[in-house]
């Protein structure tokens, strides 16, 4: 079977629960359990809007975990450990997804496997992921800001979250969009993120990057209104 890749949201509300849910990202569950099939996995802060940002978003965290198998990666959304993040949490989802390409380094692994030929005609969820050199991270939060605000309402977006292990230094975002040429046209056709790409180039920002596409398969959970 092929590998599946499965991003996870939770939300919370109220300060007790808020807490408890930054503790565990710090203290992750995961560091003390071993889980069939697991290969790779990172617990995730988020930020406020659609994208990079600055300021965080105490109500929502993520958790991305990749398996060998689709078998693998259901029996852990069905087990005890999964309660622990979404018996407290107002919304959860589960987006499951087979890798249709990706180049870079996560932590110095490549994680992702590509599993499934690319299709632009269906949906495509897209991760994107940095590690910011420090003499540089002010550069790149003065031109962040306008890239993520370009999503907003652009054709074909369903969902996007900015994402990161470490506030300001390791970033990533996920993305799902309605179809792959949708994603595309962002991408290439947007001004604001077609200069990003540009001056991400030139002027060398990360120190590790990764950029990631799948097709999702399922989709569990009512925190994203989508279905495949």
């Amino acid at each position: 079977m092929p590998q599946t890749v499965v991003i996870s949201f939770f939300k919370y509300q109220g300060k007790r629960r808020k807490w408890k849910a930054l503790g565990r990202m710090g203290r992750p569950p995961l560091s003390h359990t071993s889980v069939s099939g697991l290969t790779f996995w990172k617990a995730l802060g988020s930020g406020s809007g659609n994208g990079f940002s600055i300021w965080p978003d105490f109500s929502t965290y993520g958790l991305l975990t990749v398996f060998n198998s689709e078998i693998e990666a259901k029996a852990f959304l069905a087990s005890e450990l999964m309660l622990l993040y979404t018996e407290s949490c107002i919304a959860h989802t589960h987006v499951l997804m087979h890798t249709v390409k990706a180049h870079g380094q996560w932590s110095q692994q490549e994680p992702f496997v590509t599993a499934k030929t690319y299709d632009e005609s269906v949906p495509l969820a897209v991760i994107t992921r940095a590690t910011i050199k420090p003499k540089l991270a002010y550069k790149f939060w003065k031109y962040v800001p306008s890239v993520s605000k370009s999503m907003n309402g652009h054709a074909g977006l369903i969902f996007s979250k900015g994402i990161g292990e470490w506030p300001l230094l390791m970033q990533a975002t996920f993305s799902l969009w309605n179809t792959g040429e949708d994603m595309m046209q962002y991408a290439y056709l947007n001004k604001k993120h077609a200069d990003m790409i540009k001056k991400t180039r030139a002027l060398g920002w990360y120190s590790e990057e990764l950029f990631a596409r799948f097709h999702p398969f399922e989709i569990q959970g009512s925190l994203i209104d989508f279905s495949l």
